[in-house]
Protein backbone atom coordinates (compact mmCIF):
# COMPACT_ATOMS: atom_id res chain seq x y z
CA UNK A 1 0.00 0.00 0.00
CA UNK A 2 1.52 3.25 -0.63
CA UNK A 3 0.15 6.71 0.64
CA UNK A 4 -0.94 9.83 -1.75
CA UNK A 5 -1.22 13.49 -0.25
CA UNK A 6 -4.10 15.50 -2.47
CA UNK A 7 -2.11 18.79 -3.67
CA UNK A 8 -5.47 20.89 -3.46
CA UNK A 9 -6.94 19.80 0.63
CA UNK A 10 -3.82 17.80 1.82
CA UNK A 11 -5.59 14.75 2.70
CA UNK A 12 -3.53 11.46 2.60
CA UNK A 13 -4.96 8.39 1.55
CA UNK A 14 -3.33 5.27 0.73
CA UNK A 15 -4.18 3.54 -2.38
CA UNK A 16 -2.75 -0.33 -3.79
CA UNK A 17 -0.62 -0.74 -6.31
CA UNK A 18 -3.26 -1.08 -9.09
CA UNK A 19 -4.86 2.24 -8.37
CA UNK A 20 -1.99 3.96 -7.55
CA UNK A 21 -0.44 2.50 -11.44
CA UNK A 22 -4.02 4.01 -12.97
CA UNK A 23 -3.31 7.31 -10.92
CA UNK A 24 0.09 7.31 -12.18
CA UNK A 25 -1.47 6.25 -15.92
CA UNK A 26 -4.27 9.30 -15.85
CA UNK A 27 -1.55 11.81 -14.43
CA UNK A 28 1.02 10.76 -17.55
CA UNK A 29 -2.46 11.15 -19.67
CA UNK A 30 -2.84 13.82 -19.05
CA UNK A 31 0.69 15.75 -19.09
CA UNK A 32 1.18 14.04 -22.49
CA UNK A 33 -2.37 15.41 -24.04
CA UNK A 34 -0.89 18.82 -22.56
CA UNK A 35 2.58 18.59 -23.53
CA UNK A 36 1.10 16.94 -27.55
CA UNK A 37 -1.67 20.27 -27.57
CA UNK A 38 1.91 22.81 -27.15
CA UNK A 39 3.93 20.93 -29.71
CA UNK A 40 1.05 20.78 -32.00
CA UNK A 41 0.86 24.65 -31.43
CA UNK A 42 4.31 25.55 -31.89
CA UNK A 43 4.22 23.54 -34.81
CA UNK A 44 1.43 25.28 -36.70
CA UNK A 45 3.23 28.53 -35.81
CA UNK A 46 6.18 27.49 -37.03
CA UNK A 47 4.12 25.60 -40.29
CA UNK A 48 2.27 29.46 -41.04
CA UNK A 49 6.07 31.37 -40.12
CA UNK A 50 7.64 28.90 -42.96
CA UNK A 51 4.26 29.43 -45.56
CA UNK A 52 4.84 33.06 -45.68
CA UNK A 53 8.48 32.76 -45.80
CA UNK A 54 8.04 30.05 -48.77
CA UNK A 55 5.27 32.57 -50.32
CA UNK A 56 8.22 35.80 -50.25
CA UNK A 57 10.71 33.53 -51.51
CA UNK A 58 8.41 32.33 -54.30
CA UNK A 59 7.40 36.25 -54.92
CA UNK A 60 10.75 37.12 -54.88
CA UNK A 61 12.01 34.49 -57.58
CA UNK A 62 9.30 34.65 -59.40
CA UNK A 63 10.26 38.28 -59.97
CA UNK A 64 13.46 37.76 -60.63
CA UNK A 65 12.62 35.54 -63.17
CA UNK A 66 10.47 37.39 -64.82
CA UNK A 67 13.59 40.29 -64.98
CA UNK A 68 15.35 38.12 -66.56
CA UNK A 69 13.03 36.98 -69.24
CA UNK A 70 12.92 40.51 -70.20
CA UNK A 71 16.47 40.89 -70.22
CA UNK A 72 16.67 37.61 -72.89
CA UNK A 73 13.70 38.41 -74.96
CA UNK A 74 15.87 42.06 -75.26
CA UNK A 75 19.19 39.84 -75.79
CA UNK A 76 16.88 37.79 -78.44
CA UNK A 77 15.63 40.57 -80.18
CA UNK A 78 19.20 42.34 -80.65
CA UNK A 79 20.26 38.96 -81.83
CA UNK A 80 17.48 39.18 -84.48
CA UNK A 81 18.52 42.37 -85.86
CA UNK A 82 21.79 41.36 -86.31
CA UNK A 83 21.27 38.40 -87.72
CA UNK A 84 18.63 39.82 -90.48
CA UNK A 85 22.16 42.41 -90.99
CA UNK A 86 24.12 39.54 -91.44
CA UNK A 87 21.82 37.86 -93.48
CA UNK A 88 21.98 40.56 -95.79
CA UNK A 89 25.44 40.77 -96.03
CA UNK A 90 25.23 36.91 -96.69
CA UNK A 91 22.99 37.33 -99.77
CA UNK A 92 25.45 40.00 -101.22
CA UNK A 93 28.28 37.65 -100.03
CA UNK A 94 26.73 34.66 -101.66
CA UNK A 95 26.17 36.27 -105.04
CA UNK A 96 29.76 37.16 -105.13
CA UNK A 97 30.85 33.58 -103.89
CA UNK A 98 28.55 32.19 -106.78
CA UNK A 99 30.33 33.83 -109.24
CA UNK A 100 34.03 33.07 -107.90
CA UNK A 101 32.68 29.65 -107.55
CA UNK A 102 31.47 29.37 -110.94
CA UNK A 103 34.86 30.82 -112.15
CA UNK A 104 36.61 28.16 -110.02
CA UNK A 105 34.33 25.35 -110.79
CA UNK A 106 35.29 25.73 -114.36
CA UNK A 107 38.98 25.65 -113.64
CA UNK A 108 38.53 22.79 -111.85
CA UNK A 109 36.20 21.18 -115.01
CA UNK A 110 39.12 21.76 -117.00
CA UNK A 111 41.97 21.33 -114.64
CA UNK A 112 39.77 17.80 -113.86
CA UNK A 113 39.04 16.90 -118.10
CA UNK A 114 43.25 17.68 -118.24
CA UNK A 115 43.85 14.98 -115.36
CA UNK A 116 40.65 12.94 -116.81
CA UNK A 117 42.88 13.08 -119.99
CA UNK A 118 46.24 12.07 -118.04
CA UNK A 119 44.60 8.73 -116.68
CA UNK A 120 43.05 7.83 -119.46
CA UNK A 121 47.03 7.82 -120.84
CA UNK A 122 47.65 5.79 -117.79
CA UNK A 123 45.05 3.19 -118.29
CA UNK A 124 46.14 2.73 -121.45
CA UNK A 125 49.58 2.05 -121.04
CA UNK A 126 48.27 -0.18 -117.70
CA UNK A 127 45.87 -1.95 -120.11
CA UNK A 128 48.89 -2.41 -122.39
CA UNK A 129 51.46 -3.65 -120.02
CA UNK A 130 48.47 -5.71 -118.17
CA UNK A 131 47.49 -7.50 -121.26
CA UNK A 132 51.90 -8.25 -122.27
CA UNK A 133 52.07 -10.00 -118.25
CA UNK A 134 48.98 -11.21 -118.90
CA UNK A 135 50.21 -13.02 -122.38
CA UNK A 136 53.53 -13.92 -120.90
CA UNK A 137 51.61 -15.42 -118.13
CA UNK A 138 49.52 -17.48 -120.77
CA UNK A 139 52.45 -18.52 -122.72
CA UNK A 140 54.36 -19.76 -118.90
CA UNK A 141 51.33 -21.59 -117.88
CA UNK A 142 50.98 -23.40 -121.74
CA UNK A 143 54.44 -24.15 -121.21
CA UNK A 144 53.95 -25.69 -117.60
CA UNK A 145 50.97 -27.63 -118.80
CA UNK A 146 53.15 -29.01 -121.88
CA UNK A 147 55.74 -29.80 -119.43
CA UNK A 148 53.32 -31.25 -117.16
CA UNK A 149 51.81 -33.61 -120.19
CA UNK A 150 55.24 -34.41 -120.74
CA UNK A 151 56.02 -35.75 -117.64
CA UNK A 152 52.68 -37.50 -117.53
CA UNK A 153 53.28 -39.41 -120.64
CA UNK A 154 56.91 -40.30 -119.40
CA UNK A 155 55.53 -41.74 -116.18
CA UNK A 156 52.72 -43.35 -118.15
CA UNK A 157 55.45 -44.80 -120.27
CA UNK A 158 57.95 -45.17 -117.21
CA UNK A 159 55.34 -47.77 -115.77
CA UNK A 160 54.40 -49.17 -119.71
CA UNK A 161 57.40 -50.26 -119.47
CA UNK A 162 58.32 -51.13 -116.02
CA UNK A 163 57.73 -54.49 -114.82
CA UNK A 164 55.53 -55.84 -111.29
CA UNK A 165 59.51 -56.73 -109.64
CA UNK A 166 60.87 -52.72 -111.31
CA UNK A 167 57.60 -51.04 -109.21
CA UNK A 168 58.27 -53.02 -105.95
CA UNK A 169 61.89 -52.49 -106.27
CA UNK A 170 60.96 -48.47 -106.80
CA UNK A 171 59.40 -48.69 -103.11
CA UNK A 172 61.47 -50.20 -101.38
CA UNK A 173 63.84 -47.34 -102.87
CA UNK A 174 61.69 -44.74 -101.82
CA UNK A 175 61.31 -46.27 -97.92
CA UNK A 176 64.96 -47.25 -98.24
CA UNK A 177 65.92 -43.49 -99.04
CA UNK A 178 63.32 -41.99 -96.40
CA UNK A 179 64.79 -43.87 -93.60
CA UNK A 180 68.34 -42.92 -94.75
CA UNK A 181 67.65 -39.01 -94.23
CA UNK A 182 66.57 -39.52 -90.76
CA UNK A 183 69.08 -42.45 -90.35
CA UNK A 184 71.84 -40.51 -88.02
CA UNK A 185 69.62 -38.25 -86.48
CA UNK A 186 66.47 -40.30 -85.10
CA UNK A 187 68.18 -43.91 -85.67
CA UNK A 188 72.11 -43.72 -84.99
CA UNK A 189 72.37 -47.28 -83.74
CA UNK A 190 69.54 -49.29 -85.04
CA UNK A 191 69.55 -51.91 -88.07
CA UNK A 192 67.75 -51.40 -91.38
CA UNK A 193 69.08 -53.53 -94.24
CA UNK A 194 67.53 -55.61 -96.84
CA UNK A 195 66.38 -59.32 -96.37
CA UNK A 196 68.59 -61.18 -98.88
CA UNK A 197 68.54 -64.75 -96.17
CA UNK A 198 65.98 -66.74 -98.29
CA UNK A 199 67.08 -70.10 -96.55
CA UNK A 200 63.69 -70.63 -95.52
CA UNK A 201 62.21 -70.40 -99.52
CA UNK A 202 60.71 -67.15 -98.27
CA UNK A 203 62.01 -63.67 -97.17
CA UNK A 204 60.73 -60.41 -96.72
CA UNK A 205 62.02 -57.07 -97.91
CA UNK A 206 63.45 -55.23 -95.05
CA UNK A 207 64.23 -55.87 -91.50
CA UNK A 208 64.35 -53.49 -88.83
CA UNK A 209 65.99 -53.88 -85.32
CA UNK A 210 67.33 -51.60 -82.55
CA UNK A 211 69.50 -52.79 -79.36
CA UNK A 212 70.04 -50.80 -76.18
CA UNK A 213 73.72 -49.96 -75.01
CA UNK A 214 74.33 -52.91 -73.37
CA UNK A 215 73.39 -54.99 -76.51
CA UNK A 216 69.76 -55.50 -75.53
CA UNK A 217 66.92 -55.85 -78.32
CA UNK A 218 64.11 -53.86 -78.03
CA UNK A 219 62.44 -53.70 -81.29
CA UNK A 220 62.12 -55.77 -84.75
CA UNK A 221 60.26 -55.35 -87.56
CA UNK A 222 59.95 -57.34 -90.94
CA UNK A 223 58.55 -55.37 -93.58
CA UNK A 224 56.93 -55.94 -96.83
CA UNK A 225 56.36 -53.47 -100.22
CA UNK A 226 53.78 -54.20 -102.87
CA UNK A 227 52.97 -52.68 -105.32
CA UNK A 228 51.49 -53.07 -108.89
CA UNK A 229 50.85 -50.72 -111.90
CA UNK A 230 47.68 -49.35 -112.83
CA UNK A 231 46.73 -51.19 -115.82
CA UNK A 232 47.28 -54.91 -114.07
CA UNK A 233 44.65 -56.90 -115.08
CA UNK A 234 44.81 -58.99 -111.92
CA UNK A 235 44.58 -57.01 -109.07
CA UNK A 236 46.18 -57.89 -105.86
CA UNK A 237 44.77 -57.60 -102.44
CA UNK A 238 46.39 -56.51 -99.20
CA UNK A 239 45.51 -59.24 -97.12
CA UNK A 240 46.76 -61.64 -100.04
CA UNK A 241 50.47 -61.17 -98.52
CA UNK A 242 49.37 -61.35 -94.90
CA UNK A 243 49.93 -64.91 -94.47
CA UNK A 244 53.62 -64.91 -96.22
CA UNK A 245 54.50 -61.91 -94.14
CA UNK A 246 53.43 -63.39 -91.01
CA UNK A 247 55.49 -66.46 -91.60
CA UNK A 248 58.87 -63.92 -92.40
CA UNK A 249 58.54 -62.40 -89.41
CA UNK A 250 58.02 -65.73 -87.60
CA UNK A 251 61.31 -67.05 -89.54
CA UNK A 252 62.83 -64.00 -88.92
CA UNK A 253 62.67 -63.92 -85.24
CA UNK A 254 60.99 -60.21 -85.59
CA UNK A 255 58.14 -59.41 -83.05
CA UNK A 256 56.34 -56.70 -85.96
CA UNK A 257 54.95 -57.15 -89.80
CA UNK A 258 54.30 -54.09 -91.62
CA UNK A 259 52.94 -54.07 -95.00
CA UNK A 260 53.37 -51.32 -97.01
CA UNK A 261 51.47 -50.75 -99.74
CA UNK A 262 49.95 -49.43 -102.61
CA UNK A 263 47.72 -51.73 -103.60
CA UNK A 264 43.84 -51.17 -102.96
CA UNK A 265 44.08 -47.55 -103.84
CA UNK A 266 40.33 -46.79 -103.79
CA UNK A 267 39.68 -48.76 -99.99
CA UNK A 268 39.52 -45.58 -97.94
CA UNK A 269 40.16 -48.60 -95.04
CA UNK A 270 43.54 -48.01 -96.32
CA UNK A 271 43.78 -44.77 -97.09
CA UNK A 272 42.63 -43.51 -93.50
CA UNK A 273 46.33 -43.85 -92.04
CA UNK A 274 47.97 -46.98 -89.90
CA UNK A 275 45.71 -50.05 -89.83
CA UNK A 276 45.86 -52.51 -87.61
CA UNK A 277 45.02 -56.18 -88.48
CA UNK A 278 46.22 -57.72 -85.08
CA UNK A 279 42.72 -59.42 -85.28
CA UNK A 280 44.26 -61.88 -88.33
CA UNK A 281 47.76 -61.97 -87.64
CA UNK A 282 49.75 -60.93 -84.23
CA UNK A 283 51.24 -57.81 -84.25
CA UNK A 284 50.88 -57.03 -87.83
CA UNK A 285 50.06 -53.41 -89.74
CA UNK A 286 49.07 -51.72 -93.05
CA UNK A 287 49.66 -48.69 -93.91
CA UNK A 288 50.28 -46.63 -96.79
CA UNK A 289 54.15 -44.88 -97.95
CA UNK A 290 53.47 -41.72 -95.98
CA UNK A 291 53.68 -43.23 -92.71
CA UNK A 292 56.52 -45.45 -93.25
CA UNK A 293 58.24 -43.15 -90.69
CA UNK A 294 55.64 -42.42 -88.42
CA UNK A 295 55.10 -46.25 -87.92
CA UNK A 296 59.18 -46.94 -87.16
CA UNK A 297 59.05 -43.80 -84.64
CA UNK A 298 55.61 -44.90 -83.00
CA UNK A 299 56.91 -48.61 -82.83
CA UNK A 300 60.17 -48.00 -81.36
CA UNK A 301 58.99 -45.28 -78.99
CA UNK A 302 56.81 -47.55 -77.40
CA UNK A 303 59.02 -50.57 -77.17
CA UNK A 304 61.98 -48.24 -75.76
CA UNK A 305 59.94 -47.62 -72.66
CA UNK A 306 59.81 -51.70 -72.03
CA UNK A 307 64.14 -51.38 -73.08
CA UNK A 308 64.72 -51.51 -69.06
CA UNK A 309 62.45 -54.62 -68.50
CA UNK A 310 63.80 -56.42 -71.09
CA UNK A 311 67.19 -55.79 -70.15
CA UNK A 312 65.90 -57.05 -66.51
CA UNK A 313 64.59 -59.87 -67.99
CA UNK A 314 67.91 -60.20 -70.04
CA UNK A 315 70.00 -60.65 -67.09
CA UNK A 316 67.34 -63.02 -65.75
CA UNK A 317 67.22 -65.33 -68.85
CA UNK A 318 71.33 -65.23 -68.93
CA UNK A 319 71.55 -65.86 -65.33
CA UNK A 320 69.29 -69.62 -66.10
CA UNK A 321 71.27 -70.02 -69.10
CA UNK A 322 74.48 -69.74 -67.08
CA UNK A 323 72.71 -71.76 -65.24
CA UNK A 324 71.83 -74.25 -67.49
CA UNK A 325 75.49 -74.26 -68.56
CA UNK A 326 76.49 -75.02 -65.75
CA UNK A 327 73.98 -78.34 -65.07
CA UNK A 328 75.00 -78.84 -68.62
CA UNK A 329 78.88 -78.68 -67.83
CA UNK A 330 78.16 -80.99 -64.21
CA UNK A 331 76.68 -83.36 -66.43
CA UNK A 332 79.03 -83.64 -68.99
CA UNK A 333 82.03 -84.03 -66.18
CA UNK A 334 79.94 -86.67 -64.46
CA UNK A 335 78.99 -88.91 -68.12
CA UNK A 336 82.81 -88.40 -68.55
CA UNK A 337 84.06 -89.17 -65.47
CA UNK A 338 81.75 -91.91 -65.16
CA UNK A 339 83.00 -93.30 -68.74
CA UNK A 340 86.32 -92.64 -67.71
CA UNK A 341 86.13 -94.80 -64.60
CA UNK A 342 83.90 -97.84 -66.58
CA UNK A 343 86.56 -97.29 -69.10
CA UNK A 344 89.38 -97.55 -66.18
CA UNK A 345 87.49 -100.17 -64.60
CA UNK A 346 87.16 -102.70 -67.79
CA UNK A 347 90.72 -102.14 -68.46
CA UNK A 348 91.65 -102.90 -65.18
CA UNK A 349 89.70 -105.91 -64.92
CA UNK A 350 91.20 -106.84 -68.56
CA UNK A 351 94.28 -106.50 -67.21
CA UNK A 352 93.81 -108.74 -63.98
CA UNK A 353 91.83 -111.24 -66.56
CA UNK A 354 95.11 -110.69 -69.13
CA UNK A 355 97.72 -111.24 -65.53
CA UNK A 356 95.57 -114.51 -64.14
CA UNK A 357 95.98 -115.84 -67.52
CA UNK A 358 99.54 -115.23 -67.96
CA UNK A 359 100.22 -116.86 -64.57
CA UNK A 360 98.26 -119.54 -65.83
CA UNK A 361 100.40 -119.83 -68.91
CA UNK A 362 103.54 -119.45 -66.92
CA UNK A 363 102.17 -122.34 -64.53
CA UNK A 364 101.64 -124.43 -67.92
CA UNK A 365 105.44 -123.57 -69.20
CA UNK A 366 106.84 -124.37 -65.98
CA UNK A 367 105.03 -127.57 -66.05
CA UNK A 368 105.97 -127.79 -69.46
CA UNK A 369 109.77 -126.87 -68.98
CA UNK A 370 109.88 -129.15 -66.05
CA UNK A 371 108.44 -131.79 -67.73
CA UNK A 372 111.10 -131.38 -70.58
CA UNK A 373 113.74 -131.34 -67.67
CA UNK A 374 112.71 -134.71 -66.40
CA UNK A 375 112.56 -135.89 -70.09
CA UNK A 376 115.84 -134.65 -70.42
CA UNK A 377 117.40 -136.27 -67.74
CA UNK A 378 115.75 -139.58 -69.17
CA UNK A 379 117.09 -138.82 -72.39
CA UNK A 380 120.99 -138.42 -71.02
CA UNK A 381 120.47 -141.50 -68.91
CA UNK A 382 119.33 -143.61 -72.00
CA UNK A 383 122.44 -141.19 -73.93
CA UNK A 384 124.65 -142.56 -70.89
CA UNK A 385 123.14 -146.16 -71.28
CA UNK A 386 123.84 -146.63 -75.03
CA UNK A 387 126.08 -148.54 -76.89
CA UNK A 388 126.95 -150.26 -80.27
CA UNK A 389 125.78 -153.07 -79.30
CA UNK A 390 122.78 -152.30 -78.56
CA UNK A 391 122.43 -150.23 -81.02
CA UNK A 392 123.28 -153.03 -83.30
CA UNK A 393 121.29 -155.29 -81.65
CA UNK A 394 118.18 -156.03 -84.30
CA UNK A 395 120.87 -154.70 -87.37
CA UNK A 396 123.30 -157.53 -88.83
CA UNK A 397 124.21 -155.34 -91.40
CA UNK A 398 125.14 -152.13 -89.57
CA UNK A 399 127.06 -154.35 -87.10
CA UNK A 400 128.83 -155.80 -89.85
CA UNK A 401 129.95 -152.12 -90.74
CA UNK A 402 130.96 -151.61 -87.69
CA UNK A 403 132.87 -154.48 -87.36
CA UNK A 404 134.63 -153.63 -90.83
CA UNK A 405 135.56 -150.33 -89.24
CA UNK A 406 137.10 -152.32 -86.60
CA UNK A 407 138.86 -154.10 -88.29
CA UNK A 408 140.37 -151.78 -90.57
CA UNK A 409 141.55 -149.39 -87.56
Amino acid sequence: MQEIKCPKCGEVFQVDESGYAQIAQQVRDAEFEKELSARLSELEEKQKTGLELVKLESERRAESDLKAKDNTIAEYRLEIERLKAKIAESDNARALALKQADLEKTAQISEKENRILELQGQINAKDAEVQVKAQAMRESYEKQLRDKDELVEYYRDFKARQSTKMIGESLEVHCMSEFNKIRMAAFPNAYFEKDNDARTGSKGDFIFREHGEDGTEFISIMFEMKNEMDETATKHKNEDFFKELDRDRREKGCEYAVLVSLLEGDNELYNNGIVDVSYRYEKMFVIRPQFFIPMISLLRNAALNSLKYRQELAIVRNQQIDLLHFEENMETFKEGFARNYRIANEKFNTAIEEIDKTIAHLQKTKEALLSSENNLRLANDKAEDLSIKKLTKNAPSVKAMFDELRKED
